[in-house]
């Protein structure tokens, strides 16, 4: 099991530090390569062994890696910045040892709104200046991937969120019940539940966040520094596992069924596996008689590309903080990102994973406004939204 690179170990040996890792995770389809890394062995064949805790809210989530109730999490991108930052609970240095998931969350409309017409941003826009009340929406957590997929869409569609709209936050598998009650117009949130808030029909998809971003970084492995400073070798273990489980779920459709047959039981999502298994295959409906097969469905490996924590993912989640105000001045973004993403321990992972590693820690992308990001120039880059604080 040794690194085919001659990689250096803690006292010259590769042996897990720690070989029972607490690691938390959310009711979410996207927590599907951890879930299965375990009941698949992959664990156990890296010398670990994975003890899952189902978790009730990012908050809760944020709170037990803290303070040490949970050695490591599937958890939101940008919650362990926020973190880091201080501005998503009390600050504290922390890792982002692997990408997760990319793709594969929604925003979801009321029923209600849909009926009057809202059925995408720019007709949402028109609807909110037309009956000028409050309207309030829904993201899981402050400074979260859900939180800014929604703040990017509204600001393109040019509604100001900090001004224009009432945000909540609400947890992952709460909002299909808020939103039947009538306690939000709309929510930004991982699947399963924006596909069951059609099935359940109270909501409609105005946009999934492929949309907004094809294969943005969504969900990561993380830990606090200290922990992964502490048990490099536990980290690089329970990396290799889950990329195996990442590379397994993206593999095949039948497998991509078989996970979503594990993932709905009462333990992991407790949701019914037609929740799960049609947008996990790229089958999509809209909730107004739209359907459509999309490329960009979620994705869990993608020759590494998805596991892969490149810098640049982790300064654009600063540069959206910046430009709504939570970050009151410029960090040193590449310094904060080169801090908090463990990129030299997941080379190391994916080397005793097999797994291809890309060139650079950066990537290009464009997103639904037209706008490049590619980490180049960070500050300048949140400075030149039109719609901002």
């Amino acid at each position: 099991m040794g690194l085919a690179t001659g990689g250096v170990w803690a006292a010259g040996s590769d042996k897990p530090e720690k070989t029972e890792i607490r690691i938390g995770f959310i009711p979410l389809t996207d927590c599907a390569s951890v879930v299965m890394a375990s009941v698949l062995g992959f664990d156990k064949k890296y010398g670990v062994k994975f003890v899952l805790s189902k978790e009730a809210s990012w908050a809760g989530v944020r709170d037990k890696l803290a303070n040490g109730d949970l050695d490591a999490a599937h958890v939101l991108y940008g919650l362990l910045y926020g973190v880091q930052m201080g501005i998503g609970g009390q600050r504290k240095d922390m890792a982002v040892l692997m990408g997760l998931n990319n793709n594969g969350q929604a925003i979801t409309l009321s029923k209600q709104l849909a009926n009057k017409g809202a059925v995408d941003g720019q007709s949402l826009a028109k609807l909110m200046r037309a009956e000028k009340r409050d309207f309030t929406f829904a993201q899981t957590f402050p400074t979260g991937t859900h939180a800014m997929w929604l703040y990017y869409w509204l600001a393109a569609n040019g509604v100001n969120p900090m001004k224009e709209a009432k945000v909540i936050t609400v947890p992952p598998p709460q909002m299909v019940a808020n939103m039947r009650v009538g306690n939000m117009d709309g929510f930004c949130v991982g699947e399963p539940w924006g596909h069951r808030a059609i099935m359940d029909g109270i909501g409609i998809t105005a946009i999934t966040t492929q949309d907004i971003w094809r294969d943005h970084p969504e969900k990561v492995l993380g830990s606090t520094l200290e922990f992964a400073k502490k048990h490099p070798n536990t980290c690089r273990a329970m990396m290799a596992a889950i990329i195996e489980a990442s590379r397994w779920i993206d593999a095949s459709m039948a497998n991509k069924n078989k996970m979503a047959e594990v993932i709905a039981a009462k333990s992991y999502v407790n949701t019914s596996k037609d929740a799960i298994d049609q947008r996990i295959l790229g089958r999509y409906q809209n909730g107004l008689g739209k359907t459509w097969d999309d490329q960009n469905y979620m994705k869990f490996y993608n020759d590494g590309a998805v596991n892969f924590p490149y810098l640049s993912d982790g300064m654009w989640f600063m540069t959206q903080h910046r430009r709504w105000g939570l970050l009151k001045q410029d960090p040193d973004y590449l310094a904060v990102a080169s801090a908090v993403n463990q990129i030299a321990l997941y080379k190391d992972a994916a080397t005793l994973a097999k797994a291809p590693v890309p060139s650079s820690p950066m990537r290009s992308s464009k997103l639904m406004d037209g706008s490049v990001w590619d980490g180049k120039d960070p500050k300048a880059y949140a400075a030149s939204f039109k719609v901002r604080v």
